[in-house]
């Protein structure tokens, strides 16, 4: 049996919606977030009602707001990857030279990124498979990893092929190394340390045995 045939019995994944949603019941009040290109953006939308986090995308925004609604995009206000956003009241722009100072002097509280491998103890790969026909795309990642005071991973827990991106030691090359404090996947949620991943909580249904399996590495409750 290979490792997707393994997978097929697994418990009802967090849909990308809702795993968004759980990444931003985690975010405090008052927090300059980034939310990274891809999945993260989605976290937009499920910012708990009363509660002030205010988003900054790395091409020059302050203050962002939710995606633009179907029929309303205006695409002179996009984010970093190039979808069309809207601009909360005091919103603000600013060159990308300044918007990479905020980043790298550690004026951002959370970057929300995703992954292609993350590492027990936080390194971070999000950048390159480093296969011979990949697209490198480090972006602003790097300066995230390392500029923010918390850096959280969203990711499916699996690749399509059922192998855990979440590894002992990464063999993609590295955005960061032990920059990663959280990782929020389709099946569970993980606090990385030196001392390796802890689970935080995980779909009903799935066995924490279970999860170690497809994870291949020992986790503590």
């Amino acid at each position: 049996m290979d490792s997707k045939e393994s997978t097929m019995n697994l418990p009802a994944r967090r849909q990308k919606e809702v795993l968004a949603r759980r990444v931003a019941q985690d975010i405090p009040d008052g927090s300059y977030v980034n939310l990274g290109i891809g999945m993260p953006t989605l976290v937009a939308n499920q910012l708990p009602p009363g509660r002030e986090i205010i988003l900054h995308s790395e091409n020059g925004i302050l203050g962002m707001g939710p995606a633009a609604a179907e029929g309303q995009e205006d695409f002179d206000l996009i984010n970093a990857g190039k979808q069309a956003v809207t601009l909360l009241p005091g919103g603000a722009f600013f060159h990308h030279a300044d918007s990479f100072a905020m980043m790298r002097g550690g004026h951002i509280d959370i970057c929300v990124l995703g992954a292609f491998q993350v590492s027990a103890t936080g390194d971070l790969a999000n950048w390159s498979t480093g296969e011979a026909d990949a697209i490198p795309a480090v972006g602003g990642a790097m300066d995230l990893a390392v500029g923010a005071r918390q850096t959280w991973v969203m990711m499916d827990l699996l690749t399509k092929s059922g192998v855990s991106k979440i590894v002992e030691r990464c063999s993609y090359p590295l955005t960061g190394l032990g920059c990663v404090k959280r990782i929020y996947t389709d099946l569970a949620t993980f606090d990385c340390s030196t001392e390796g991943l802890r689970v935080v909580d995980r779909v009903e249904g799935l066995s924490h045995a279970e999860l170690e399996r497809l994870v291949g590495l020992p986790l503590r409750a």
